[in-house]
């Protein structure tokens, strides 16, 4: 296809994933036909969202082996992916930044506001001493993901834990640069933001979901552990996405087979108090890290969720809540109980 005929977000996702690897991720996607049909000089905040949830998709099968196989599995039975939402998680101290980035989700609130997100509920994870936030995108709620952010508040835990913790997230540097600072302030200032800005800007926002910190002890990851296997994963992972999750029309159905076919799933399903959201996953890929001691150890990657959403009858619409209770019970999916092995 010629540059002359693509829209707008194929346009972005091109340039940063590259012509095949760009085409063949957004083929996996169900995409809603108004996202590929912009076209222009300029790209709206929809359109470059959507272009950064296509690249951070891509990122999160490249890392997670046994969603890369789910994925390809449905696309060779005709299928595609709605992707409801991306889940990340941050680290926030009782005061100031984390090193040099905005602490907890403030790191995260300077992107998804001015690219048309809001925050659309708050779920308290006292049991995991977290915060969770939906924040929901306002020109296409249903189309575009949601992204689920957490917080790990480290003053809820001991100060040895607080030490450790400094120790590790004291080293974070800031990804965004000037020209990325610019396009974010433009889509805030609701600017009209040229495509060859965008294009620049992409893969600088698209690396703030990382880790920013330096390879941490293994001593100081250990005593995380000892704590929270959520700090634990944020001490070799950082911002990364923590999973994906497709949206399918009946997530127990689904699986039961994938439980059949041997998948690394759940045990059971996660349901909201309301009986509409239902939620399960397969377990956490493992991974090899580097710690500052120059060794590699296997630790718990990132995973693949799937959800069934039904529709609230007071609204009419499709209830794209979540559910504490739910989230809590996702988030085991990254447990490390024995800790890092090499």
């Amino acid at each position: 296809m010629s540059n002359e005929n693509m829209g707008s977000m194929e346009t972005l996702v091109v340039a940063t994933l590259g012509a095949t690897a760009g085409r063949r991720t957004m083929a996996m996607l169900a995409i809603d036909p108004l996202l590929l049909a912009e076209r222009g000089e300029t790209v709206s905040r929809a359109a470059f969202a959507m272009a950064l949830n296509v690249a951070l998709f891509h990122d999160l099968l490249g890392r997670v082996p046994s969603g890369a196989a789910y994925v390809a599995d449905t696309v060779a039975r005709g299928g595609t992916i709605l992707f409801d939402h991306g889940a990340l998680r941050s680290i926030r101290f009782a005061e100031g930044a984390t090193g040099a980035l905005p602490g907890g989700e403030d790191a995260f609130t300077r992107i998804f506001l001015p690219l048309g997100y809001e925050m659309a509920a708050i779920y308290p994870l006292d049991r995991l001493k977290m915060t969770g936030r939906a924040y929901r995108h306002i020109d296409l709620p249903e189309a575009i993901p949601q992204f689920f952010l957490s917080e790990l508040h480290v003053d809820r835990f001991d100060a040895e834990f607080g030490a450790a913790a400094h120790r590790i997230f004291d080293s974070s540097r800031d990804p965004l640069d000037d020209c990325a600072r610019a396009v974010l302030a433009r889509y805030a200032a609701r600017e009209a933001v040229q495509i060859g800005e965008a294009i620049a800007a992409l893969p600088v926002i698209l690396s703030a979901f990382d880790r920013q910190h330096k390879p941490p002890a293994f001593d100081d990851y250990q005593l995380l552990l000892s704590r929270s296997n959520e700090a634990a994963w944020i001490a070799t992972e950082g911002n990364g996405f923590n999973h994906a999750t497709d949206r399918v029309p009946d997530v127990a159905t689904l699986a039961d087979r994938l439980k059949a076919e041997d998948r690394p799933m759940k045990e059971r399903l996660e349901i909201s108090a309301s009986g509409r959201v239902r939620q399960t996953a397969f377990r956490a890929d493992s991974v090899e890290r580097l710690f500052a001691d120059g060794e590699l150890r296997r630790v718990p990657g990132s995973f693949y969720e799937f959800i069934s959403r039904d529709v609230d009858p007071e609204t009419g619409r499709l209830d794209l809540a979540f559910d504490t209770g739910n989230a809590t019970g996702i988030f085991a999916m990254t447990s490390a109980l024995a800790g890092a092995s090499r």
